[in-house]
């Protein structure tokens, strides 16, 4: 899973820095530097990653770019860069960072469903069926699995009844999701004649307002 992937990379760069060598300045000076390219190579992994995992808006994220700015080398300026690294590995590894992995699913999503309103712009409609339901089904899975509903192996009628008695989804939104599962099977199972340009257009917005409201939180 995507988190597992974040704590073994957080734990690679933290082994990593340990092998970063500080050097004394020359005679006449205190203090220590990192040559040129180890600090910078240590620090832009960590900067990518603590961009993936908390976003560009975050104090993490901002706070690490605003230091490696002004970084020259010099020991204290390499070792809070560190410091913030361990932060934002701390607050993940606590537990403080709710939101990673259907953010990112999220944007991956967006980019699904912009491709099928091309498509569907482009008169393409099946093709923009298949990609809208897809899109929908996996989001509903992903959204459902990060609240603690196990419903891999279910079928998108039973997730929508698992997220429905699960208050997961009301009001307009679980109104409108009850007519998903129908358009999705005609879909997937190649029931062209029975699926109409305001069909795939209803599966569209749902999926798009699904996103902005359960995957967004920027």
């Amino acid at each position: 899973m995507l988190r597992e992937t974040f704590v073994r990379r957080f734990a690679e760069l933290d082994a990593s820095f340990s092998s970063i060598h500080f050097k004394p300045y020359d005679e006449g000076m205190s203090g220590h530097y990192v040559p040129d390219g180890q600090w910078q190579r240590w620090a832009t992994s960590a900067q990518n990653l603590i961009l993936a995992v908390f976003g560009d808006p975050s104090p993490h994220y901002r706070n690490f770019i605003k230091a490696y700015e002004v970084c020259r080398g010099e020991g204290v300026q390499v070792r809070t860069l560190n410091a913030l690294f361990l932060s934002a590995k701390d607050d993940f590894e606590g537990g403080y960072v709710f939101d990673v992995e259907l953010r990112v699913s999220g944007e991956v999503f967006g980019d699904f469903i912009a491709l099928a309103r091309k498509s569907l712009d482009e008169g393409h409609k099946d093709v923009a069926a298949v990609l809208a339901c897809a899109a929908l089904e996996d989001a509903l899975k992903r959204f459902a699995d990060a609240n603690g509903l196990a419903v891999g192996d279910k079928t998108m009628q039973e997730v929508v009844n698992a997220l429905k008695s699960s208050g997961l989804v009301a009001g307009a939104q679980k109104t409108l999701l009850d007519a998903m599962p129908k358009i999705r099977n005609l879909a997937m199972h190649a029931d062209w004649h029975k699926i109409a340009e305001p069909d795939v257009s209803s599966v569209l917005g749902f999926v798009e307002q699904f996103l902005l409201s359960k995957f967004s939180h920027s």
